[in-house]
C-alpha cells in the first residue's frame, strides 16, 4: 500500500488510544505513508512521534459536504481521496455518510472502526479499536500505547528531580478537589527537593495560575495549554506524574514515565492506562475517599521503588 488514511476524531485521551493503530500499521506497512483526518493539535502527537507522515484536519470546512447524502464533492479532497489505499475511519459516521462519498471518489479499501467502544463488552478501549485491523490480517498488535518523541534543546529542563502533576480533567467528576491538590503540593515543597511540572490546559489555567501564585517557588514551573508536542518533550523528562483520568495520563503513560491516576467514575477495564508503571488510586467512595496523607505516602513510595530498581523512566516494562 503507497497511502493509508487514519481518520479520528475525538478528545486527547481517544486519540492516544488508537496509538496502537498507527504503530501495527507502521510495523506491518513500513513503506506505505500513514495520514491522519483529525484534529491538527491533538494527532500532531503522532507525526512528532515517527507514526505518521501529516496531519489533515477534518474540520476543514471544504470537507463538510463528506458528510452530506448526494452533496457536490469538493474537487480537492476527491484528488486527495483518490490516492488512498486503505482507510480506516473511528470517525462517527452513523449514515455512513462519509464512507458512501469517499467511496464515491476512491476505489481504496474502507474499514469502519467504533469512534466510541460499546462498554457493555467491558473490552479495553485499544483492543476495540484494533479490532479492525484484523479484516486486513494483523492479529498480533501490541495493544500498549507507546509514544517517542526526540526532546529539542529549547525543551530541556534543568537537571533535576521532577514530577509533573495534571490538577485537571475534562470533567469536574473526575477531579480530586482544588485544596486537597494545595495541600498535596504544599507537602511536596516542604519534605522533597522535587521540582513541579504543573500542566493544564486552556479550561484550567485560571485555577492553575491561582495555585501556583499561592506558593509563589520557583520549584514549581507553569505548563500550561502547551502544544502537545512540547509537553510530550517535556513531560517525557519527568521521573513520576500523577493525575486524573484524562487524556493527559494517557500522554504520560503512552511516554512510558512512572505514573499515578487519581481514578473517578469510569470504568478502569476500558479507559485505565496501560502502562505497567502507572498505579490506579482508588476509593470505594469515590475521590473525595482519598486523602492527602494518602496520596502522599504512595507517590513516595512509589519514588523510592523507581529508584531502588533503578528503572529507566522512559521505557516500559
Amino acid at each position: 500500500m503507497d497511502k493509508i488514511l487514519v481518520m479520528r476524531g475525538g478528545a486527547i485521551g481517544d486519540f492516544l488510544l488508537t496509538l496502537p493503530v498507527l504503530a501495527a500499521l507502521k510495523r506491518r506497512h513500513p513503506n506505505s505513508r500513514i495520514e491522519i483526518l483529525g484534529y491538527p493539535q491533538i494527532a500532531s502527537l503522532a507525526v512528532a512521534g515517527g507514526l505518521a507522515e501529516q496531519v489533515r484536519s477534518v474540520e476543514s470546512p471544504t470537507l463538510a459536504g463528506f458528510f452530506v447524502a448526494d452533496a457536490n464533492l469538493d474537487p480537492v479532497w476527491c484528488e486527495y481521496f483518490s490516492q488512498i489505499d486503505l482507510f480506516i475511519s473511528y470517525l462517527h459516521d452513523p449514515q455512513r455518510l462519509l464512507e458512501i462519498n469517499i467511496k464515491r471518489a476512491s476505489d481504496g479499501q474502507y474499514l469502519c472502526g467504533p469512534h466510541h467502544p460499546d462498554e457493555r463488552l467491558g473490552l479495553h478501549a485499544t483492543d476495540v479499536l484494533l479490532k479492525p485491523l484484523e479484516t486486513i490480517g494483523i492479529h498480533d498488535a501490541d495493544p500498549v500505547p507507546k509514544l517517542q518523541v526526540p526532546i529539542s534543546i529549547e525543551c530541556r529542563l534543568p537537571h533535576a528531580d521532577w514530577i509533573a502533576l495534571h490538577p485537571g480533567s475534562g470533567s469536574e467528576q473526575k477531579n480530586w478537589h482544588p485544596e486537597r491538590w494545595f495541600h498535596l503540593v504544599e507537602r511536596l515543597l516542604e519534605t522533597t527537593q522535587w521540582r513541579i511540572l504543573m500542566i493544564g490546559g486552556e479550561a484550567e489555567a485560571s485555577r492553575l495560575a491561582t495555585l501556583c501564585r499561592r506558593f509563589s517557588s520557583e520549584r514549581i514551573t507553569p505548563a500550561i495549554n502547551l502544544p502537545l508536542a512540547l509537553l510530550a518533550q517535556m513531560l517525557s523528562q519527568c521521573s513520576l506524574f500523577i493525575g486524573h483520568d484524562s487524556g493527559i495520563s494517557h500522554l504520560a503513560a503512552a511516554l512510558g514515565i512512572h505514573g499515578m491516576v487519581l481514578w473517578g467514575p469510569t470504568n478502569p477495564n476500558i479507559w485505565k492506562p496501560r502502562n505497567k508503571r502507572f498505579d490506579k488510586l482508588f476509593s470505594e467512595t469515590g475521590l473525595g475517599g482519598l486523602s492527602v496523607d494518602y496520596v502522599y505516602t504512595r507517590l513516595l513510595e512509589k519514588w523510592r521503588s523507581i529508584h531502588e530498581k533503578n528503572a529507566p523512566f522512559a521505557s516500559f516494562s
